[in-house]
């Protein structure tokens, strides 16, 4: 029997861990990446020099990518050297610092010292809180099919009869750490979570407190740098058999018999597919852009759900008067300011400031001073990359709030044109047609946004959709979950059609062909 023939669109992570998986599972697989290299924004770029990373910079959840690995017969270990982080990220209120540990109850005695007793219990409660509701929603959302509502409540009654009600979705994030944190820098510190799925803290429900409890789980530094993740789960992918086709853009999803039946490259040449696996962002479906006969597949994201998207500078340049570590956050004074700006659809004018310094450990050992170092900063931004770029006045005083927030406290960041280059939304709309920029696919605002991503199955049977835009949510390790989703739910549904494929029954009756009809 010939093997089911499996299209992959995108070499995101998202793509790369669906097309391991079903090469694993005995599928022809072929994945079509429009770039040159594997990672989608799980990339790299050359900034004076050097190679600095251009995508997401934390990794989190290492067990995920275990168990990716581990389903395929390899292990981590062996494509990838990690390292443990001891101090999770610094933090920095002009002269006022704090560090966040790996070992929580060093963040509790270091939040007790800088904010008072009171707040290192407040920081006990909050991290039982977010771990409480992390523990219902793992295996009954994360790890799930999407549901509604009704149907998650019942399944954590059945899981955790005792955490289905603990997950606070008609209370703002920023609401309930008021309940936790007297002192207004730590709820800004925590708030800071909901852009890690570029939402804002103001509009984003409690739910999203268990981000706090992924990432004091443990953070990981990769040798090399995260781009090599991409690179160990392409070749993993290789390994068991799957084709990496760089340079080939995909143009149409053709649909036949009412199925996702081949891909139309934009050479022009035609791939034919038993089954479709898009990991691109479902709104690139909804738009059009791989043809009109597939954009009933998902629902539309209207532009004013889309997530945030970003001002990231990359560069190769010395810096001075602040001890960095790896992962750094200066925050702004008025966060309310900062999110009412970009509610509206502005850039910020006093912008808090995330610094990656990619060349310093944990510990913040790094480069000899006055050395030039590799940095990805990142300010946000609203999404409007499908509309009129910022002009140049807008980016320079971009950059110069961005310069002002880290000379706040004590930072200088020598920039010159040769020694870094500036990502803006409209630069992420061309890696990421129809998103304007947006990082994270649909913003988590509201109590029903979670409800609202498009699933591992859409509304024309044999396609299907996997990556961090997608159902279960953003980040590294969502969109390998849901890749995992959009695998599983392809060997379900091949199981259901070849079971009931028409066959000869006793006296000479025959069933019909079914088809499995998808869910938007």
């Amino acid at each position: 029997m010939p093997r089911e023939r499996v299209v992959i669109i995108g070499g995101g992570i998202g793509g790369l861990a669906s097309a391991a998986l079903a090469a694993h599972a005995g599928a022809d697989v072929t994945l079509c990446e429009a770039a040159p290299g594997p990672g989608g924004k799980l990339r790299a770029l050359g900034v004076a020099g050097s190679t600095v990373d251009a995508g997401p910079t934390v990794f989190t959840l290492r067990a995920v990518f275990d168990a990716l690995f581990e389903a395929c017969g390899a292990t981590l270990d062996d494509h990838l050297t990690l390292h443990p982080a001891t101090v999770l990220a610094r933090h920095a209120w002009g002269g006022d610092t704090l560090d966040l540990h790996a070992d929580p109850e060093a963040s509790a005695d270091a939040i007790a010292a800088f904010a008072g007793a009171k707040a290192g219990a407040g920081y006990r409660a909050f991290r039982a809180e977010a771990a409480r509701i992390f523990d219902a929603l793992d295996r009954t959302f994360l790890q799930a099919q999407p549901t509604n509502p009704l149907g998650l409540t019942w399944r954590i009654l059945r899981e955790r009869p005792r955490d289905a009600f603990a997950l606070r979705p008609y209370t703002s994030l920023w609401r309930a750490l008021g309940e936790h944190f007297a002192d207004p820098r730590l709820r800004q510190l925590f708030a800071r979570y909901a852009t890690y799925c570029g939402s804002s803290p103001f509009a984003c429900p409690a739910t999203l407190m268990l981000v706090a409890h992924v990432e004091a789980r443990g953070v990981w530094l990769i040798e090399g740098g995260m781009h090599r993740l991409a690179a160990a789960v392409a070749a993993l992918a290789e390994a068991r058999g799957a084709r990496l086709r760089y340079a080939s853009a995909v143009d149409t999803i053709e649909i036949a018999h009412g199925r996702a039946g081949s891909v139309v490259l934009a050479s022009g040449e035609r791939i034919a597919a038993d089954a479709v696996i898009c990991n691109a962002d479902p709104a690139a479906i909804g738009a059009g852009r791989f043809g009109s006969a597939a954009v009933r597949a998902v629902r539309p994201v209207p532009p004013s759900r889309r997530s945030l998207s970003a001002m990231v500078w990359l560069a190769h340049a010395p810096a001075a008067g602040f001890a960095l570590a790896r992962h750094n956050v200066f925050f702004a004074p008025d966060y309310a300011a900062e999110f009412a700006a970009l509610g509206a659809g502005r850039l910020a004018d006093a912008p808090s400031v995330y610094v990656c310094a990619q060349d310093r450990d944990d510990a913040g050992t790094g480069p000899a001073p006055g050395a030039p170092e590799r940095f990805q900063i990142i300010v946000n931004a609203p999404p409007l990359g499908d509309r009129a770029a910022f002009t140049q006045q807008e980016i320079a005083s971009c950059t110069q709030a961005m310069q002002h927030r880290l000379a706040a406290s004590g930072m200088t960041l020598t920039l010159s044109p040769d020694n870094h280059r500036l990502l803006t939304p409209q630069d992420f709309e061309a890696l990421c047609p129809s998103t304007g920029g947006a990082l994270y696919g649909r913003a988590s605002h509201g109590w029903a946004a979670s409800f609202l991503r498009q699933g591992s199955r859409t509304r024309i049977p044999g396609l299907y959709c996997a990556g961090g835009s997608c159902h279960p949510g953003a980040g590294l390790p969502m969109a390998v979950l849901s890749a995992s989703l959009a695998v599983d739910s392809w060997r379900q549904d091949r199981a259901s059609m070849s079971q009931s494929r028409r066959r000869a029954m006793p006296g000479g009756i025959s069933t019909r062909r079914a088809t499995t009809a998808g869910t938007g």
